[in-house]
């Protein structure tokens, strides 16, 4: 009997250009968080400051705004990484 093969699904290279993309799609999100809360053209900033806990609406704002980054950059990167595996 021939030993079993690893399914050939999920790659190690493929889980490394996941992890790479997730990297960027996060740095990509706090250099955005960090301009609108800086720059304060929108009035974001004045809009955390006069909350009733602004380092926490801060903290919520940041952790939303990166995580949505990184979960799109992400599923970006399967996609794509999946059409080139075609």
């Amino acid at each position: 009997m021939p030993p079993k093969k690893r399914s050939a699904l999920i790659k190690p290279a493929i889980l490394i250009e996941l992890a790479c993309h997730t990297c960027m799609g996060t740095a990509l999100g706090l250099g955005f968080a960090f301009a609108l809360t800086q720059l304060d053209a929108f009035g974001i900033s004045r809009l955390i400051a006069h909350s009733l806990d602004p380092h926490m609406t801060f903290m919520v704002f940041v952790g939303a705004l990166t995580l949505s980054f990184a979960v799109g950059s992400t599923l970006t990167g399967f996609v794509f990484t999946m059409m080139e595996e075609r």
